[in-house]
Order: structure tokens, then sequence, then C-alpha cells
């Protein structure tokens, strides 16, 4: 069990939710598994702490279950709007410190962020974005966007950069990203020195704008 023994419930188990369920449950956290269909609630009896089959939206179930005393909820409802929004409403009038929610549309996640959501995530739409990076550069390994104009990724280091310090690649001067981290196959070296040279096939965490990395990769690696 993790240090910090946080309690978690996940509210919905389609496949986003269940696949929530599972990691937090594989690393070590209680969770609380919910959903009102009985046959996916038996699903994850191996795959959780406690399970319960309830209507979401019933508050007096919610209650019943003290999800006031959670870390953390996470409404994976993202198919039936309603049952979302009411669902997050409740959790928020019971002062659960920390909800996330699924959104199915932009519509979704305006109502969400009103009513108090703490966080709203978008997995398809997330996950679209991921995939149409990986497959239109060839050099981008991962990416996560900090906001509309700000990313950070994962590049490989190509025959460019072999064998040259980061003073002599200039990368910062040259097109405004930062490299925060190089990893030499298990070796992580966190806030490189300018003097630290770069490898072929070294994976590079670079921050920057969109345009700018843009750039770096187009001309830089």
């Amino acid at each position: 069990m993790p240090k910090n023994k946080k309690q978690f419930a996940v509210i919905g188990l389609g496949r986003f939710g269940g696949s929530i369920c599972r990691e937090l449950y594989h690393l070590g956290y209680e969770v609380l598994a919910i959903d009102q269909d009985e046959e996916k609630v038996d699903e994850y009896v191996t795959f959780a702490t406690q399970t319960a089959c309830i209507d979401s939206t019933d508050e007096k179930a919610l209650k019943s279950l003290g999800l006031g005393n959670f870390d953390h909820v996470v409404v994976a409802i993202g198919d039936h709007i309603q049952a979302s929004v009411l669902t997050t409403l409740v959790l928020k009038d019971m002062n659960v410190p920390i909800v996330w929610a699924k959104a199915q549309n932009k519509y979704h996640q305006k109502v969400l962020d009103k009513i108090g959501a703490d966080r709203v995530v978008h997995p398809e739409f997330d996950m679209g974005i991921r995939v149409a990076h990986n497959m239109t550069s060839e050099k981008v390994i991962d990416f996560i966007d900090l906001s509309n104009d700000y990313t950070i990724v994962e590049v490989y280091a190509t025959k460019k950069l072999h064998r040259k310090t980061l003073i002599d690649s200039n990368i910062r001067a040259t097109y405004g990203v930062t490299i925060l981290a190089i990893k030499r196959n298990e070796d992580v070296n966190v806030s490189p020195r300018p003097n630290d040279t770069i490898e072929q096939g070294d994976m590079l965490i670079v921050l920057g704008h969109k345009d700018e990395i843009r750039r770096f990769e187009n001309e830089g690696l």
C-alpha cells in the first residue's frame, strides 16, 4: 500500500472508468468501484477494494457509501450527460475534496466546470490529439499539453545532435525551447548543465511554445 493511503472511488465502469479502477487497485490504493449495471460491478470485484451497484444520481445512495470521506472521486459517466452532471453536483455538495469528471463534448465540459468539477477530461479527444501528433511526427514519442500555447514533448535525439553539448547545439537560443532532461538508457539527467553532451538516441524532454517545438522538430533534430 502506498504511504499516503488515499481512498478513491470510480463511478461508471466503462472502458475509461474501468481502466482507472484497475490501475489504482494495482498501484495498491483503496478503490470503491460503482456502477448501476450489476454485471459490470461483478466484473470488478477482483479489481477493487469494494464494489457497489447503485444509481449514482440518488443522493441517499451516494451518502450511504460514505463518499464524503473519500479523497478523490472520478465520475466516468461520459455517455449519459444528465447522470454525469447530477452525480458531480451531489458529490460537490457532499464536500468531496477532488472530483474529476469525464465529458462527452464541450457543452458537457462547460456544465461540469460551472457546477464545480475540479478537473474535466476528454479521453477520446485527448487520445485523438496524441495519435495525430504521433502519426505526423516520427520524432515525437509523447507529449503533455500545459496550455493552449505551451507543451512538453519527448523526442529522440538524431545524428544531427550526436556528441554535441547543450552549448554547442545552442538549442535554447536558436529555437526558444528548453531541455528539461536527457534520458540515456535507464539514466535520467534532470536539469542538464550547458556542458552536458547529447548522444544520438537520447530521449530529450523539451518544454516550449508549440510553434517553437514544431520548429525544433523540423529543423533542430
